[in-house]
């Protein structure tokens, strides 16, 4: 009796911060963030330029303003549809409990896991979509007002244990599904379109089922000695994500595999062991998406750093930047002259059941972008790439190799690129070597050392 009555105040508690969180984080969507004229701005690799200088001729009144603002206003709205098509992962409450715990929010707590999971969604959107993929509802959002979008978002979709007992169902549903489509019965290119940004998005689902859902993270995270409520670092949040993609079950994911820098160096050959180890002969190499967290000085991000996270967001390879400021986890997609543009998980929106069909899909795009000063990141990040097979690895290696050639001024880049494996630097053993069903011991003294980070996520 006294452990059910404990368990009682645990779930009047996790009601009681949820209501609490759901109140302070609802403020997100009420800010603007205003861009400059003058400043070419980018986002994951793509440049978007908000003057132009293109000649035209004159209109009736001898001016050619209206059209140059013409152009200017396209240009406007292929970055904002951009922007907004790609996937937005927040603070969820009402989901199936978390496993071990009280829990059916990570309000407060789980800002890393959510960005962590935005930079994967990217890389799995080039993998199945490509870089100039978007949404085409991208502007129903766009133009919407944001209260009442909002409100729409939090209304109750579903209830977490009908989610729990019709999840397996739905889930087989799917994948029934996704073998017709595999098969080449696409009526067009939209309905394939269709399938997988639904799809990448159901993996990331607040469900026990989904492959990359925050409860099989924490599921990864507890076998480092973490539980649902801790906070996590961003080099932490790479291993997780690493493991998940690793354990992933479905077929559609096996063509894709996660590499994690060690100790800020990226060892080339374990990446195209990475690439080419269960190799389809049908499908050459695999893509990998690089995870390389780094640290942008001591105590607080040394402004030299500035011309090296801006080469990196401009590259086609790049798929974001876990990082934040202090306290608070952001996933950072672009820039603007010296400030970061980045999506905000701190927004606390109702649980979403994304094995049902047709399930709502606004909530999972962000209707309107941030920018934050470079000097106040925190300057623990998590660098994220993606390169589709190994010739284009080797295309991104040699840009990486230039821009840190380029843009350090210190003696040490912020990080290098080597030839050979890892285990030739005497490590005890490659990430592609490791166990598939649990962390290495190898592993579980770097989460130790992870852990003391100086990145406290509230």
């Amino acid at each position: 009796m006294e452990a059910t009555g404990t368990d009682e105040v645990e779930k009047i508690k996790s009601k009681f911060m949820s209501a609490w969180h759901n109140m302070k984080y609802s403020w997100v969507l009420k800010t603007k963030t205003y861009f400059s004229r003058n400043s070419p701005v980018f986002l994951l690799g793509k440049c978007y330029h908000f003057k132009t200088d293109e000649p035209s001729e004159l209109s009736s009144n001898g001016s050619n303003d209206d059209i140059t603002d013409e152009v200017v206003s396209r240009n406007v709205e292929e970055f904002r549809k951009d922007f907004i098509s790609r996937i937005w992962l927040t603070y969820r409450e009402e989901f199936p409990l978390i496993k071990g715990s009280a829990l059916t929010t990570d309000c407060g707590w789980g800002c890393t896991l959510r960005t962590g999971q935005m930079l994967l969604a990217q890389g799995l959107i080039l993998h199945f979509l490509g870089r100039d993929w978007t949404w085409p509802d991208a502007f129903v959002i766009e133009n919407s007002d944001s209260e009442s979008w909002a409100s729409h978002t939090v209304k109750k979709l579903t209830a977490s244990l009908e989610a729990s007992l019709t999840g397996e169902r739905e889930f087989k549903n799917q994948s029934y599904h996704r073998n017709q489509l595999r098969k080449g019965d696409w009526r067009n290119r939209e309905m394939r379109d269709d399938h997988y940004h639904r799809k990448i998005i159901s993996w990331f689902g607040d469900s026990p089922l989904a492959n990359f859902g925050l409860h099989r993270l924490v599921e990864y995270g507890n076998k480092t000695g973490k539980i649902a409520g801790d906070w996590y670092g961003p080099a932490v949040v790479a291993h997780l994500l690493r493991k998940a993609v690793e354990e992933a079950k479905d077929p559609e994911l096996q063509g894709i595999a996660v590499y994690v820098a060690q100790d800020c160096t990226v060892y080339k050959s374990d990446v195209v062991d990475a690439q080419c180890s269960f190799m389809d002969s049908e499908k050459g190499d695999r893509a990998v998406i690089i995870l390389i967290p780094v640290r942008l000085g001591g105590e607080r991000t040394n402004m030299e750093y500035l011309e090296f996270v801006k080469g990196i967001l401009s590259l086609e390879y790049c798929i974001g930047i876990i990082g934040g400021k202090p306290k608070q986890s952001y996933y950072f997609a672009g820039f603007q002259d010296d400030s970061l543009i980045y999506m905000d998980p701190h927004y606390c929106q109702s649980f979403v059941d994304v094995s049902v069909k047709d399930f709502p899909l606004e909530s999972f795009h962000c209707p309107s972008p941030k920018k934050m000063s470079f000097k106040k990141m925190d300057p623990s990040c998590t660098i994220g790439l993606y390169c589709s097979n190994v010739k284009d690895f080797e295309r991104a290696s040699e840009e990486i190799t230039k821009i840190l050639k380029s843009s350090s001024k210190e003696k040490y880049p912020l990080f290098t690129l080597v030839n050979g494996h890892s285990r030739d630097y005497d490590f005890v053993m490659s990430p592609v070597q490791e166990e598939r069903t649990l962390f290495s011991e190898d592993e579980n003294k770097k989460f130790k050392h992870f852990s003391t980070e100086d990145f406290v996520l509230l």
